[in-house]
């Protein structure tokens, strides 16, 4: 398959990474003037540790980017496009969050800039914010993202946004003039563009300021002792409020996309107004739809309702938090635990299907997205399209539920050897890694829910009939003949059954104690004909 054959077929592509990527090839249909490479961002606030939605950001925009150098034939390592991961760390901290240490400490440092706050964990690092930073880039690059990190302190300190703050400096009237309808009365008397810090203090200063030589950069304002102050602004001798500040770093760094949440979208508008007049251009964006609870409710860093990427790694595979957030980003997504065995088994499903796939579905695949993601390949040909478990997740689940809260990876693991030849851990590292998920998922979700219940008289009876066909069976039957057998019994009048589904619910409520279940046929196969037939005989003493 050729690049000419990607190209075009990435062009007429409905999926929403081409989508969002066709805007930037009407941005620019001859490239970025100068040759320059076409500039991405995700912005991260360090007063608290990345999250998923940190993740989401990361991933959605990096999608978008390798969605545009397929449309433009590049590769990434020819450099055509550049992701920034920038770190608002010069922003002022506003309270003390609840769940660090030395929490007094940090009350004492309160409107100072994160990097010029000690760090509460004492990990030695220089401040509060290099902390987080640290943990930032660990957790990028842990999901193997390509990106630059930069520091918000470091430019402002360094002077690379001096120019673009004079620039601030020279229409700050103008700025005003946008920010302020937006505001309460109370707000209006103390707004500025520009946040001095107190030459005393050193805290981030919410007050009036007066632009004394926007060339020069100085400005004055009251200070925190009310005395009057005359400063550069440059330096890192001040910070700009959220909107400018956003707006002040599209201009200076020449951001040509970013996307943001719901919650930002009055924020997008005026700073999209903001940058114009600073003389820049709006960046191309995605406005997306933000997590919610199993409640449907808004999810919360505060409230704690949230699922965090730790939890979600410690029950599913990275892959299937990729697959999960992939679908359309407009749409809210609900975030907790019972998404996560549905999302492995679909990737994998999407996986195995992507090499039978003509180009232009492949390209509808999230798994093709995925996989190209953080250079995985940068032809059209994906490597590891068409791989499958032997196994689904959910079936691993219903097999650890029947072993019991006290299951072992060893116990999993013989019995797979029912299912699948040669089951070597050391062979299948994917599947090994769902084993110890499924035990995790099993222990702290399922055990404490299964309640196997008595079978009826009729489906007592069709339990009767399928131990008699399981007695008959050859000891290497094959899932789909076990199906059939299942089936079989379901369908016979004499048992009663309204339909199929009845009867497989009958077996997952008395047999694995949950209202759902997998393929009897496949399960049998795994548990074993001899222990599902034990199965069985403990259902009926029941009766």
């Amino acid at each position: 398959m050729t690049e000419q054959t990607l190209i075009e077929a990435a062009r007429v592509s409905k999926a929403w990474p081409f989508q969002e990527a066709q805007k930037l090839l009407k941005r620019y249909p001859d490239g970025k003037p100068g040759g320059a490479p076409v500039l991405f961002e995700t912005g991260y606030g360090p007063s608290g540790l990345p999250h998923i939605g940190t993740f989401q950001e990361v991933l959605r925009t990096t999608l978008v980017r390798r969605a545009y150098e397929a449309l433009i034939g590049a590769r990434p390592e020819d450099g055509k496009t550049r992701l920034i991961a920038f770190s608002d760390d010069m922003d002022g901290l506003r309270k003390v969050p609840d769940n660090l240490p030395n929490r007094e400490m940090l009350g004492e440092h309160l409107g100072k800039p994160l990097t010029r706050i000690p760090d509460p964990f004492e990990a030695g690092f220089d401040s509060f914010a290099h902390h987080n930073n640290a943990r930032l880039r660990e957790f990028l690059d842990r999901f193997g993202f390509a990106y630059e990190f930069v520091s918000a302190s470091q430019m402002y300190n360094d002077g690379a946004f001096d120019e673009a703050l004079r620039q601030v400096l020279r229409n700050n009237r103008a700025i005003l003039d946008i920010m302020l309808p937006t505001l309460r009365e109370e707000r209006r008397r103390t707004y500025s563009p520009v946040l001095p810090i107190s030459p005393t203090t050193g805290a981030v200063l919410q007050v009036p300021v007066e632009v004394v030589d926007a060339e020069a950069g100085i400005v004055r304002f009251e200070d925190e002792d009310g005395s009057t102050v005359e400063q550069s602004a440059l330096g890192g001798m001040a910070k700009l409020q959220w909107k400018v500040d956003w707006a002040m770093r599209w201009y200076a760094l020449g951001v040509d996309y970013e996307m943001c949440g719901k919650d930002l979208t009055d924020s997008v508008t005026q700073s999209g107004k903001i940058v114009q007049v600073l003389g820049g251009r709006k960046p191309e964006g995605l406005i997306y739809e933000l997590f919610l609870d199993a409640n449907g409710e808004k999810i919360s860093k505060s409230k704690g309702n949230g699922l965090t990427i730790e939890e979600w790694l410690t029950y599913g595979s990275e892959e299937s938090l990729g697959f999960y957030i992939f679908p359309n980003p407009k749409s809210a997504k609900q975030l907790h635990v019972g998404v996560i065995p549905r999302a492995v088994d679909d990737y994998w499903q999407f996986r195995e299907r992507l090499a039978e796939q003509p180009l232009d579905k492949q390209l509808g695949n999230p798994v093709w997205h995925l996989l190209r993601a953080n250079g995985g390949f940068d032809g059209a040909e994906a490597p590891g399209a068409g791989e499958s478990l032997p196994v689904t997740y959910g079936l691993l689940l219903n097999l650890v539920g029947v072993l019991g809260a006290g299951a072992t990876r060893e116990q999993v693991w013989s019995y797979l050897g029912n299912y699948i030849d040669d089951p070597d851990p050391a062979k299948l590292p994917e599947l090994d890694g769902l084993v110890d998920r499924a035990l995790a998922y099993s222990r702290d979700f399922i055990a404490p829910t299964l309640n196997r219940r008595a079978p009826a008289a009729n489906e007592a009876a069709a339990l009767e009939a399928l131990d008699r066909a399981l007695e008959t069976v050859a000891p290497d039957a094959g899932a789909e003949e076990l199906q059939t057998i299942v089936y079989e019994i379901g369908k016979q009048e004499a048992f009663g059954f309204e339909n199929l589904r009845d009867w497989f619910r009958a077996l997952y409520e008395t047999l694995l104690g949950s209202s759902q279940g997998p393929r009897m046929g496949s399960f049998i196969a795994l548990y074993g004909i001899d222990d599902t037939r034990k199965l069985i005989a403990e259902a009926l003493a029941r009766a």
